[in-house]
């Protein structure tokens, strides 16, 4: 069976590698090993930068995929997938079930100042107080009050949730979609729990 969970196309001044978006890391890793060697041998003296594009990938799949790639060539290798995350690097959207995303939770409150991100869901055991920052590439959980930054989906995962004992932040992010909490606009006496995207917004009830 052929494995073509990564295509290489050869431009005058550049090398892109696509991965297939429903390729598992297992399978780009192999089919890597059997095309790479060919495409040494057309390296000379040129030293021709390779770019990573196709699936969005983990820090870990990337760093696995660029040591391959060293390992056979020693050339310049960049990525289309965020390495960080947070809103400005985010490239492109994609959606993916994030039920069973690794989740790693915090003890403790945030106070203003701190910042937490991972790849993965979070979990807060405590609040997030203004000032303070969360950030996850899937869900945001706080067991407390929401009142600083809480960014879920920040690699573009619009199915990811920020869900919270009460939502009082001024402002959420999900993905690439922002919405700025004016005080007074949300009823008196209501407590917002939960924020999803539906129809490009972000609704909280």
């Amino acid at each position: 069976m052929i494995n073509n969970s990564a295509t290489i196309n050869l431009q005058k001044n550049l090398i892109t590698i696509k991965i297939n978006e429903r390729a598992n890391q297992k399978d780009i890793i192999d089919c890597l090993e059997e095309k790479l060697p060919d495409l040494k041998r057309l390296y000379k003296e040129e030293r021709i930068p390779i770019f990573v594009t196709g699936k969005v990938l983990t820090n870990k799949e990337i760093d696995e995929i660029r040591q391959i790639i060293s390992s056979q060539i020693n050339v310049k290798i960049d990525f289309d997938s965020p390495k960080v995350l947070g809103l400005h690097s985010i490239k492109k959207a994609f959606a993916r079930e994030i039920e069973s995303s690794e989740t790693k939770f915090h003890k403790g409150s945030l106070r203003s100042g701190q910042k937490i991100e991972f790849e993965g869901s979070l979990v807060i055991l405590g609040d997030v107080n203004a000032g303070s920052e969360v950030i996850a590439s899937d869900n945001v959980v706080i067991l407390g009050t929401l009142r600083g930054m809480a960014h879920a989906g920040a690699k573009g995962n619009r199915k990811a949730i920020i869900a919270a004992n009460s939502i009082e932040a001024p402002q959420l992010r999900i993905a690439n979609i922002v919405k700025e909490i004016e005080k007074g606009e949300e009823e008196p006496q209501v407590k917002k729990t939960y924020a999803y995207v539906q129809r490009e917004e972000i609704v909280i009830e």
